[in-house]
């Protein structure tokens, strides 16, 4: 599969606290890189990414109401990153975060196929049932009573039946509340329009599918900011940037115009910074061993002011921490070029944005400026999803003296045993098939370190399958758990049991006129207005800007006999979409960026990353690199 992957270098620059010295918390440069044609394990691949900012200062602190210059603000928290993250986060942020706004972010592309498989089963499903039930229904009470407006994309792809779910809770709890739902990001409907049209996807230039199950229009955040001009507490959307979630709110409140592109870009960095939630507060930090109290970990909070500057913390009496290096790492996530990060609102430019922290908050806060904006495109991006035949897992643990051979062996005689019997069968061979020894280092390839002699005594077998046939994978699963009798001693178990037999839905991206999508807000249940994009401030013409490379700071640079980790010398970022993964590197002071930026090129990540990587052409460029100095 072919699709770009992205690094990016980038410099922040400001002072550094003198107790932070040690570990450069107050500068920063950042290298972003894209990677192609990673073959990502069935066990799912790390992601990377990278980029960089400057760092300012700006004055002022958390709190409600009032600005430094005694303008409102408005603040907001995002309990949610993904379906599935911890239901302690509503209750830190209700009763503790001071909020206008509480917002709650589910879907992903994976999410998205999950949903579309769940509502194919049942017209009552296909929306994130925990939102309801788990974030919403404890709490709907006090939400309302505090005046706090929710915005979701729980909705998935059925916002209808989340509405209506979440009424019946609000019944039950007696709370009178107007619920919105903007629609019009499913265009399922014009896939026969599609079809022989000409449409190739973005990344890869493979041709529209056949087997076609969902499309989904990121939808921006003009239809959530005129539900909530309409009145609306609650609003669900389907699929949209996620950014638009906290976009949304801030213009409503603010009144910003379309062509106020600054202002829409730091509406936009906001949204970024907190829509994967803990992932800004110190989740998956580099600096992991420096963040307290995982278990109480706090969400973020954004108080975002009229002229775009906002400060970034987190509800006191919580664990986390909200630093330089834990929102700089966040900026650099899953943004491909930073001069120009593509959203349906704006076209935003993150390379001279400032993170300067504030001293004397509990728990850490920052303050952040500088994001700069440009017309957005006249074209939405479209997610689709894809048939592509079943899939099956295995995971067995394995004990005992060369436990890595054992694994392997097993592995490969499974899939000798099951091929025989597809062959008695006239059935197809696997469409893939992966093998990973979990515990013998097997995703380093050639920088593994070698274990003691033998090598490890406790491994996991991790044998993932695909077949074009459900009945194949049957098979298969079925041939599991007799390993552990006929084959290798020290099988312990089957993780989960006989493994289960699940569609594969592929990601396909393309582009769609915004003129074509009809945008529809419902209140209550009822129709209530068409909502249709201005296209006034709208360009198909993006010119990213040339930073030429400067060999003069890259050369005789001095040098002596020690070496370090990269961890050792920057805050590192890591993400993924399918198979294109980002890395993002953000340098913890000046003095290391020429270093890292004259070693860090884009074919020493192709070469590190080989075995991971896969041409289908020779000439193939499978590593962007994207900088700033």
């Amino acid at each position: 599969m072919s699709s770009p992957r992205t690094l990016l270098l980038l410099p922040l620059r400001g002072p550094v606290p003198a107790a932070w010295l040690r570990i450069g918390l107050g500068f920063g440069f950042g290298l972003g890189l894209r990677l192609r044609n990673l073959r990502a394990p069935a066990a799912g691949c790390a992601a990377t990414r990278l980029l960089g900012t400057k760092v300012g200062t700006l004055g002022g602190g958390p709190g409600r109401g009032e600005g430094c210059e005694g303008t409102r603000t408005v603040r907001l928290g995002c309990a949610s990153a993904f379906w599935g993250d911890t239901a302690a986060s509503v209750p830190q942020l209700l009763y503790k975060g001071k909020l206008d706004f509480l917002v709650f972010d589910y879907l992903s592309e994976i999410t998205m196929c999950l949903l579309t498989t769940a509502k194919a089963k049942s017209s009552d499903l296909g929306y994130v049932p925990d939102f309801v039930q788990t974030a919403m229904a404890p709490y709907i009470k006090d939400i309302h009573k505090k005046g706090i407006r929710v915005i979701s994309n729980a909705g998935g792809t059925n916002p209808h039946a989340c509405a209506k779910a979440l009424h019946r809770v609000a019944k039950e709890a007696n709370v009178d509340l107007k619920i919105a739902v903007v629609t019009g990001d499913d265009i399922m409907g014009k896939k026969d329009n599609l079809k022989g049209s000409g449409i190739t996807d973005i990344e890869n230039g493979k041709p529209f599918p056949d087997t076609i199950q969902s499309m989904n229009v990121y939808l921006g955040a003009r239809p959530i900011s005129r539900a909530l001009d309409l009145g609306a507490d609650i609003v669900l959307t389907g699929r949209c940037v996620d950014s638009a979630l906290v976009l949304g709110p801030l213009i409503h409140s603010f009144g910003w115009n379309r062509n106020d592109f600054d202002l829409l870009a730091a509406g936009s960095l906001a949204g970024h910074l907190i829509e994967c939630g803990a992932q800004c507060t110190g989740g998956i930090y580099t600096d992991w061993h420096m963040v307290p109290d995982w278990h109480n970990i706090g969400f973020p909070i954004v108080e975002c002011s009229p002229d775009g500057q906002f400060v970034l913390s987190k509800p006191p009496a919580t664990g986390g921490l909200v630093s330089f290096g834990t929102v700089a790492e966040q900026l650099v996530y899953e943004i491909g070029n930073p001069q120009v990060y593509l959203l349906p609102d704006v076209t935003c430019d993150f390379s001279q944005v400032t993170i300067t922290e504030i001293p004397g908050i509990e728990g850490g806060a920052v303050q952040i400026h500088g994001a700069k904006g440009s017309a957005p495109s006249a074209s939405y991006k479209i997610s689709a999803s894809y048939l592509d035949g079943f899939r099956a897992t295995a995971v067995c643990p394995i004990g005992g003296p060369r436990a890595t051979e054992k694994g392997r062996r097993t592995a490969e005689s499974i899939l000798r045993r099951t091929r025989l019997m597809f062959e008695e069968l006239g059935l197809e061979d696997y469409s893939a098939v992966h093998i990973q020894i979990l515990g013998a280092e097997e995703t380093y390839g050639p920088h593994a370190k070698a274990g003691l002699g033998g090598g490890p005594r406790e491994v996991v077998l991790w044998l993932a399958v695909q077949h074009k046939q459900k009945k194949a994978l049957e098979i298969f699963s079925r041939e599991i758990a007799p390993a552990g009798t006929g084959m290798a001693p020290g099988l312990t178990g089957v993780v989960g049991g006989r493994p289960k037999v699940s569609t594969v839905l592929k990601p396909f991206f393309f582009l769609y006129p915004q003129r074509n999508v009809k945008i529809d807000i419902y209140i209550n249940g009822q129709h209530v207005e068409t909502f249709q994009e201005d296209l006034t401030f709208t360009t198909d013409e993006f010119v990213s800007p040339d930073i030429p490379e400067r060999d003069d700071e890259l050369k005789d640079l001095p040098h002596g006999s020690l070496t370090y980790r990269l961890e050792d010398l920057a805050y590192t970022r890591s993400g993924d979409k399918g198979n294109s993964a980002n890395i993002g590197i953000v340098a913890r002071h000046p003095l290391y960026y020429p270093y890292l930026k004259k070693i860090l090129t884009a074919q020493a990540i192709e070469d590190y990353f080989q075995h991971l990587l896969h041409k289908e052409q020779a000439e193939e460029t499978l590593v962007t690199r994207f900088f700033h100095s």
